[in-house]
């Protein structure tokens, strides 16, 4: 019967322990913009990244 107690108290701490994680995450902005990184790829810039090989005339 002892072992029950001692299992429920662990689940309880870590479960805690998640709920502490997740309202630190939601505080410090983690899931304040989710729309902006998945359309970043499909933007149309122009190719800022041209190696010095590739950017010289021939």
């Amino acid at each position: 019967m002892s072992v029950i107690i001692v299992l429920i108290l662990a689940s309880l701490t870590v479960a805690l322990i998640f709920l502490a994680a997740f309202i630190w995450s939601v505080r410090s902005g983690q899931y304040e913009d989710t729309l902006t990184p998945s359309m970043r790829m499909l933007a149309d810039e122009p190719n800022q990244h041209i190696s010095e090989t590739n950017s010289k005339p021939k």
